[in-house]
């Protein structure tokens, strides 16, 4: 298994709608910064949010275990092997996310069966 390096592309606010829905002040993702990286294996990266992290495990786990070798989806998503660009589920703020296959071994953190 390999270490994914995750990157805060960017935050976002969708004005309109939080405007509409959002409650008073609500500003961009208070949690996450653009240009901070995080680095997972087989669990969440500490100070990286829950509900991103649900979001995003999917394609992490997938590049962590050998997709870095094929593109996504048949090569109808991203042009690039080894990258996902992904975003959290909050529809009012969004955060972008790119994540990255990397060399560096992870952790295999597991008890084997006896």
């Amino acid at each position: 298994m390999k270490k994914v390096k995750i990157t805060v592309l960017r935050t976002m606010l969708n004005q309109d709608l939080a405007e509409e829905y959002g409650v008073d002040g609500l500003t961009a993702c208070p949690m996450l910064r653009e240009g901070q990286t995080f680095y997972a294996d087989y669990a969440k990266p500490e100070g990286l949010c829950d509900e991103a992290w649900k979001a995003i495990y999917q394609y992490a786990f997938a590049l962590a275990h050998g997709a870095d070798k094929e593109l996504f989806y048949y090569g109808d998503w991203i042009k690039k092997p080894g990258v996902a660009i992904c975003s959290c589920n909050d529809g009012l703020r969004p955060v972008i996310f790119k994540l990255e296959a990397t060399d560096e071994e992870g952790q295999i953190n597991y008890t084997p069966v006896r």
